[in-house]
């Protein structure tokens, strides 16, 4: 999460009196000497790098490349890792993936998002009074995805045996000295986790009932054991090692393990636990779900192709933006001037709002409009719109079939729509019947973990897994803590017609892997954590290093932005048009040209999430690692 913004005092002095030179100037030389420091050093490697969102998981990663292992295989090793220690992810979440083949000179995606289960219909949850899908619990629950995208991973593109990618994270289950920032999110949560009985039993181990002052969850350093987990994926390592012994190839081994996951004794748990609390997931849901392995898709930028996946998340977002900056003199204008900040967030707002209508499962029908979406003149058209005195508080998606074949069956809606969504409607004044447990920045910024991993062979791997973070629903004896992604659908097809609640849907998700190319070679691999800021922040990232010259450490420390104009895809879906967060060394006259453009202008000591990246040198032929200096992500090269 980002520190919570704060109102600064207006300019003493107005930009009247500053001159244009002596603005441009100390902007130059306020990013210079920015540019000369950072609070981490560049992470360099000539064999390997490994970066992710907790300091053991990377160990992990360490651990798997001096054994041999390739970036996948330390990426899978991250993942159970990074899943094991509750990273604002669990077992029961989703993964997302985009990886490159040096043998096949491509980029892959990988999609191991969960769908709704069986019943989870608009009207069950209208009959519940309620205006999107809950926050959390069983009834938040989309099938897991996480267990299934390893796997697949693992086997398609790995060298390694299920069972040593997953020894590090079983020797966490039996137990780790958990550390002070979870351990604390954990036991702020207390309340909503006892609810849940397996969830009370393992992550409040301290509870007494009848002292409530007494701290009920595990302390900064104390070991944190995970048995049902642990058994869990040793029933993996043994379907794995039983197929073997049956003359299995090593991807069938591994595929044996997924069986065992989605049609075996683990999903028989999954369900009768799930449904015992009201939850809907059923056996024919787990066994019908799969991973998908599918082509990414990609606009080139000033000579750089960016590769992000396709509508199911927010990625191709950052590509529409770039699309329409490629029509600005984006350098020339200052690393975060008012004019770079004004142009930025009108580009967002635009890129988003079509985020807001546009996305949704492309396995389901309606189909979208992803050709038009990623037309450059569509773009242009997008361009000619900004307003560029003024925010437009307006904005509003456009209507990309007019830049593809076909005809936009949804113009009336179109029409009609609103920045802002309704917070009332067929379900009432009710709202959630389940309290909010997030506000609306905390629900902007939830969730999400990152990890990169590169290797000398040139295999590269960017992956933002999310869901089931705390407060999680654990699902029985089987220790896995399920997805919270349902909240991510609406019920209205007014807000987002290609997005509504259908069982066998996946939702459409803020989780945003990002990877480029130059001259068809890896030029960097990135991701961040933060909910729907995620590819602002990447945006921004991708800029500091083409744009402003920066190295993967500076720019990952670089100040954001951050627009609150696009819809949250958590807990109200509200939009805040005009809200601007700023780092809090802004000069006051940017701060002020900002406020009469119109926008609410809020600081904050740091403005992104951890971002964590990776940029190949060609010329010399390693790679630099480069993670945040806000959050725990650490990372690990050589």
């Amino acid at each position: 999460m980002f520190v919570e913004a704060f109102k600064r005092p207006k300019a003493l002095f107005g930009r009247a009196a500053i001159g244009g030179l002596t603005l441009v100037l100390s902007l130059t030389s306020a990013h210079s000497q920015a540019a000369e420091r950072t609070a981490k050093p560049v992470l360099h490697g000539k064999h390997w790098v490994a970066i992710t969102g907790k300091p053991l998981a990377a160990t992990a990663g360490a651990m798997t490349f001096t054994r041999g292992g390739n970036a996948i295989d330390a990426a899978c090793t991250m993942l159970a890792a990074t899943s094991t220690m509750w990273d604002t992810l669990g077992w029961g979440g989703e993964t997302q993936a985009l990886i490159y083949n040096p043998h096949t000179k491509e980029v892959k995606g990988i999609n191991a998002l969960g769908v709704a289960p069986s019943g989870a219909t608009v009207d069950f949850f209208r009959g519940k009074g309620m205006l999107y899908p809950p926050e959390y619990g069983p009834l938040a629950a989309v099938t897991p995805g996480t267990p299934g995208g390893l796997m697949v991973m693992l086997a398609e593109y790995g060298t390694m045996s299920l069972k040593d990618v997953l020894e590090p994270a079983m020797n966490m289950a039996k137990g780790y000295p958990i550390e002070e920032s979870q351990a604390n999110n954990i036991e702020r949560h207390r309340d909503t986790i006892a609810q849940w009985p397996d969830s009370k039993r393992i992550l409040l181990p301290h509870l007494d009932e009848s002292d409530p002052s007494k701290r009920a969850a595990v302390s900064a350093g104390e070991v944190l054991v995970q048995t049902d987990l642990y058994n869990t994926l040793m029933k993996l390592v043994e379907a794995e090692q039983k197929a073997l012994s049956a003359g299995k190839s090593r991807k069938g081994a591994i595929m044996a393990a997924y069986d065992r996951f989605y049609k075996g004794d683990i999903a028989q748990e999954i369900v009768r636990a799930t449904q015992a609390e009201g939850g809907l997931i059923t056996m024919e849901d787990l066994a019908n779900w799969q991973v998908y392995i599918e082509e990414p898709v990609s606009t080139n930028y000033r000579g750089v192709d960016v590769y992000k996946l396709t509508h199911w998340v927010q990625g191709p977002a950052m590509l529409q933006a770039l699309n329409i900056l490629e029509n600005a003199d984006v350098k020339s204008m200052g690393y975060n001037s008012s004019q770079y900040i004004h142009t930025l967030y009108q580009s967002m707002n635009m890129a988003f709002a079509d985020r807001d209508f546009y996305y949704g499962d492309p396995y389901v029908p309606p189909e979208e409009p992803i050709d038009g979406l990623l037309s450059k003149k569509y773009a242009k058209h997008r361009y000619d719109q900004i307003n560029w005195e003024k925010n437009d508080v307006n904005a509003k998606p456009g209507d990309p079939y007019r830049f593809q074949k076909g005809k936009n069956p949804y113009k009336n809606l179109l029409k009609n729509w609103s920045p802002i969504p309704p917070k009332s409607g067929a379900a009432g004044e009710a709202g959630f019947q389940q309290a909010n447990l997030m506000t609306h920045d905390e629900a902007f910024l939830a969730g999400t973990t990152s990890i990169q991993t590169a290797d000398a062979e040139g295999w590269v791997v960017s992956i933002t897994p999310s869901g089931g973070w705390i407060p999680p629903f654990i699902a029985g004896k089987t220790g896995i803590g399920l997805s919270q992604r349902m909240q991510s659908f609406v019920l209205d097809e007014a807000i987002n017609p290609y997005n509504v609640l259908r069982p066998g849907q996946r939702p459409r998700a803020t989780l945003t892997p990002g990877m480029a190319l130059k001259d068809g070679k890896p030029y960097l691999s990135f991701a961040v954590q933060g909910g729907d800021s995620q590819d602002q922040n990447l945006l921004q990232f991708f800029l500091n290093m083409v744009e402003f010259d920066m190295n993967v450490q500076q720019a990952v420390e670089a100040a954001n932005i951050n627009s609150y104009q696009m819809q949250s895809s958590f807990g109200d879906h509200q939009s805040q048009p005009g809200r601007l967060l700023i780092r809090d060394d802004v000069p006051n006259w940017v701060v002020e040209d900002l406020e009469k453009k119109g926008y609410k202008v809020e600081f904050a000591k740091r403005t992104s999430g951890p971002i964590t990246a990776i940029y190949f040198d060609e010329e010399n032929g390693t790679m630099w690692g480069g993670a945040s200096d806000f959050g725990e992500d650490y990372g690990i090269a050589w």
